[in-house]
């Protein structure tokens, strides 16, 4: 998928489609509406403690705590790694999460203020409230366990790098079902911010060594 010019365009087409019908209420709005009704049917249907709880489990994995502070340990793990292995620009693992963490808020806080989308509950923005469109908590498990996921596939055989792989983007769908299952976030938040995720991890993932990539290696396979 990182060869695939497809993926980030594909991502950035719906993006820019979705924000479009958020920002003039188009009908594609009525998505959102439609999957509402239908969680709060299941809801109503099945009412399950436990799922309930589940989706809130998986709601907060997408916070600031506990997505970021594992970005950063990855980091500092694939650098230490790497150290130890002889690659080449061994230290980049660790300043990469160290932005990574800072680029999140810079690219999701200004859209929700700029866009000021009420939540499902339909609440009317406060004061100094930024909105709830794109939804940051997915945003940030998307691109936190991503970023870790890639900058451990450094120190990783490809096997690893694999479940690293899927691990990640099943910890983003997580997050973001369970964060729609919650009532928190209309789905198109969770979309967007999947998009969004896919824009910065796409070109990272070129960018960074390949899995294994160690000693003479590394440094020759920097760029793919």
């Amino acid at each position: 998928m990182a060869r695939s010019v497809a993926v980030p365009v594909t991502a950035a087409v719906l993006l820019v489609v979705v924000s479009w019908q958020v920002a003039v209420e188009g009908p594609l709005l009525g998505v959102d509406r439609s999957v509402r009704r239908a969680v709060r049917t299941a809801h109503r249907d099945v009412p399950d403690a436990l799922l309930d709880r589940l989706g809130h489990f998986l709601s907060d994995l997408g916070g600031g705590v506990p997505a970021v502070p594992v970005l950063l340990l990855a980091g500092a793990l694939a650098t230490w790694r790497g150290r130890r292995a002889g690659a080449g620009r061994w230290w980049l693992p660790l300043p990469v999460a160290a932005l990574t963490s800072v680029l999140i808020p810079l690219l999701v806080v200004p859209a929700k203020s700029a866009f000021a989308r009420p939540g499902p509950l339909g609440e009317p923005l406060t004061a100094g409230q930024w909105g709830w469109y794109p939804s940051g908590h997915t945003a940030t498990a998307a691109i936190s366990y991503g970023v870790a996921a890639l900058l451990l596939a450094r120190v990783a055989g490809p096997r690893a790098a694999r479940g690293l792989a899927a691990g990640a983007a099943l910890l983003s769908l997580g997050v973001g079902a369970g964060l729609v299952w919650s009532d928190f976030h209309w789905l198109l938040d969770v979309v967007a911010s999947w998009c969004l995720a896919v824009l910065v991890l796409w070109p990272l993932a070129r960018w960074l060594p390949g899995p294994g990539a160690g000693g003479g290696q590394a440094s020759g396979s920097s760029l793919r």
